[in-house]
């Protein structure tokens, strides 16, 4: 959900991330700025656009690449966390935020924002290159699911620079609000587009328009961390049966300790991590050792990327730094 070039946000943690058009003074980015975690940062390397290697001009950009963390902040994290998890949400409140009302919190989100909230994904070509591969005129037949698929803002930019006439994109969601916005989109055509309502983390499996071994690549952008950890086992399960062999999972989502969550309040902590929102949507908050335990070569899968998007963005005007953290998968089934 989040464009790489990100401008000055004023997040307050009432609900998922507004998405804006980044100021003039934010140069349109050239390349990724997702670092695998077993890679440094090489001289002539193609990482990111932006690099802050004197602390003395940080008020120079609105922002910058891959800023390491300093004692300060970590401090300051772990201080918020704490207070996080000695106020987490009521015991007599857990159950409305439980797996099985995760929709209705997600529709009414929908009802309220409509299409209007999220920008359409155009960073996509940058960071996940293997999509854009498949709308290639000869590209071959390519079918792709978008797991948590909002209002089409992976779906349609794919599709306006498609040139495969064999391509198939399955949006899913499981909030019915989400997929009834995206059908009511004057780009949706039934003859590319399978739109349908199920959640990835269903124990009865794969959505029923779905063959088993039929998808090639499935993409997760900000909608992984909406499920609960115990979710997380049916998940991978259902898209190990989706994937053909040597299918591809790509994934962003949040990283732990970025800035959405040390904003969030007291009684918003449900589990380790993993939080409410103010309008009752759902996030957890990952490391790229927890992705890792799950995409792991003795249950199918070869991680081909686990990385790190990190992020300093200065409000120069209100002399605030902010850090943001974006996780990032490439996995294939084996």
């Amino acid at each position: 959900m989040k464009d790489s070039i990100q401008s000055l946000l004023d997040i307050s943690g009432a609900g998922p991330e507004k998405e804006s058009t980044p100021p003039d003074s934010v140069a349109l980015k050239a390349c990724s700025s997702a670092m695998d975690t077993t890679n440094r940062i090489e001289e002539n390397t193609t990482f990111g656009s932006r690099l802050l290697t004197d602390p003395s001009k940080v008020d120079d950009f609105n922002a910058w690449d891959h800023v390491e963390w300093d004692d300060a902040h970590l401090s300051e994290a772990a201080t918020k966390v704490a207070f996080q998890s000695a106020n987490p949400v009521p015991e007599e409140d857990r159950a409305r935020y439980g797996d099985e009302f995760a929709n209705e919190h997600w529709n009414k989100f929908y009802e309220h924002h409509e299409e209007g909230f999220f920008k359409d994904r155009k960073w996509i070509k940058l960071e996940f290159p293997e999509l854009i591969a498949c709308t290639k005129g000869d590209a071959g037949p390519k079918v792709i699911a978008d797991l948590g698929c909002a209002v089409g803002n992976t779906v349609y930019p794919l599709l306006r620079v498609n040139e495969n006439a064999q391509l198939r994109i399955h949006a899913l969601d499981f909030s019915s609000e989400a997929i009834r916005i995206v059908r009511q989109a004057e780009e949706f055509t039934d003859a590319t587009i399978n739109a349908a309502v199920w959640d990835m983390g269903d124990a009865n499996g794969p959505h029923k328009s779905i063959p088993d071994s039929s998808v090639d690549v499935i993409v997760l952008i900000f909608a992984f961390s909406a499920l609960s950890p115990a979710q997380w086992p049916l998940a991978m399960e259902n898209f190990r049966r989706m994937l053909k062999p040597g299918g591809l999972i790509l994934l962003r989502d949040y990283g732990r300790y970025d800035l959405t969550q040390l904003r969030l309040k007291a009684n918003r902590l449900l589990d380790d991590s993993f939080y409410i929102r103010g309008d009752g949507t759902r996030v957890y908050y990952f490391t790229n050792e927890e992705l890792a335990a799950l995409f792991k070569a003795e249950d199918g899968w070869t991680l081909e990327q686990n990385a790190i998007d990190k992020r300093l963005l200065v409000n120069r005007k209100e002399n605030k730094k902010m850090y943001r953290a974006w996780v990032q998968i490439k996995a294939r089934k084996t």
